[in-house]
C-alpha cells in the first residue's frame, strides 16, 4: 500500500497567505510516501514566486515528485520563453522534468506536458510519448502504474480550456502500456472518474483543483489523498474551510481495476464513463 497527496496548481505569486500553514499542518499530518505536485507552481515563473514554492514544499516532510505548468514558464520574458523556457523552474526543482519514483509495487511516473509556445495548451509530443510508453512497459505487470502531469486529457462538460496535443494518442497509448491512474491539474477544478478508451482498458482519472491559488473557479481550493495498491485505489478530497483555518475530507471515492479496466468499487458492474475528447476523435 502507498499514501499519496496529489497537489496542483499552487501558482504562488497568486497565493492566499492563510492557506499556507493549515496546507502544510494536513498533508505533513496524513504522513504520505511522497507528494505529487502536478505544476504551476508560480502564477508567472518569476524566481521569487519559485523560491516561495520550493520554501513550501521543504515543509513538507515526505519526498515530493514535481512537474511542471504551463505558467511555470515566463510568459511576458519572450526571449527566456523560447531560448530557455524551464530554466527558472530548473533552478528551483532541479534539472529533472519528468521524475520517477517506486514506492514498493507502487510506481509514480512524471511528464512534462508544457508547451513552451502556447500560454495555455499543452502537449504530449511523440517523442516525449514514446519516453512514458517505454518507462511503462518495462515494468512489471503487477505494479500499480500512476503517470503525473500538468494538463489533463479528458475535459469536464463546460470547460473553457483546449484539451492538450495529443491527448486522445496519449490516452490510447497509455492504456495498452498498462498505465492504472493519470494525475492532473490545470483546470482548477476536482474530480475522480474511470474513462473508457475505445481499445485498452478503463483509466482513473484524478483531477486536483487549486491547492492555495485565489482563482478558484467556483470550488474550494483543495488537494487529494490517494491511499493505493496494485487493483485499487481510494481517493479523498481536502476542502479548505471557509474560515481558511484547515483542509477537511470528504468522503472518500473507492475504485478497483476489474476486467475491463477500472470502474467505482460502489458499482463494479457500471460501464466507465466515455471522455468527451476521445468519442470527438473517433
Amino acid at each position: 500500500m502507498a499514501r499519496l497527496v496529489h497537489l496542483s496548481d499552487l501558482h504562488f505569486g497568486r497565493t492566499r497567505p492563510e492557506l499556507l500553514d493549515p496546507l502544510v499542518e494536513a498533508v505533513n499530518g496524513l504522513s504520505p510516501d511522497l507528494v505529487a505536485v502536478s505544476g504551476d507552481l508560480s502564477q508567472r515563473a518569476r524566481p521569487k514566486q519559485f523560491a516561495e514554492a520550493a520554501a513550501l514544499l521543504d515543509r513538507l516532510e515526505a519526498p515530493k515528485l514535481v512537474v511542471p505548468g504551463n505558467h511555470d514558464v515566463p510568459l511576458w520574458n519572450m526571449l527566456l520563453r523560447v531560448v530557455h523556457p524551464f530554466r527558472r523552474y530548473r533552478e528551483a526543482f532541479g534539472d529533472d522534468k519528468e521524475p520517477k519514483r517506486m514506492l514498493g509495487d507502487v510506481a509514480v511516473i512524471g511528464v512534462n506536458t508544457v508547451n513552451p509556445h502556447r500560454h495555455q495548451r499543452g502537449k504530449m509530443e511523440d517523442e516525449r510519448l514514446t519516453k512514458v510508453i517505454r518507462r511503462l512497459e518495462a515494468l512489471p505487470e503487477e505494479t500499480l502504474k500512476i503517470i503525473v502531469m500538468h494538463h489533463p486529457i479528458v475535459h469536464p462538460p463546460g470547460s473553457d480550456k483546449e484539451p492538450m496535443d495529443g491527448a486522445v494518442a496519449a490516452a490510447r497509448a497509455f492504456s495498452r502500456a498498462g498505465a492504472d491512474i493519470v494525475l492532473t491539474g490545470h483546470l482548477h477544478v476536482w474530480g475522480a472518474e474511470t474513462f473508457e478508451m475505445p481499445d485498452g482498458r478503463a483509466l482513473l482519472f484524478i483531477q486536483a483543483g487549486t491547492g492555495l491559488s485565489t482563482r478558484k473557479r467556483g470550488e474550494p481550493n483543495d488537494f487529494n489523498l490517494i491511499d493505493c495498491s496494485p487493483g485499487q485505489a481510494e481517493v479523498t478530497r481536502y476542502c479548505a474551510t471557509e474560515a481558511a483555518d484547515a483542509f477537511v475530507p470528504a468522503e472518500p471515492e473507492q475504485f478497483i481495476d476489474g476486467a475491463e479496466g477500472w470502474v467505482k468499487a460502489s458499482d463494479p458492474e457500471a460501464r466507465p464513463v466515455r471522455g468527451a475528447v476521445i468519442e470527438a476523435a473517433e
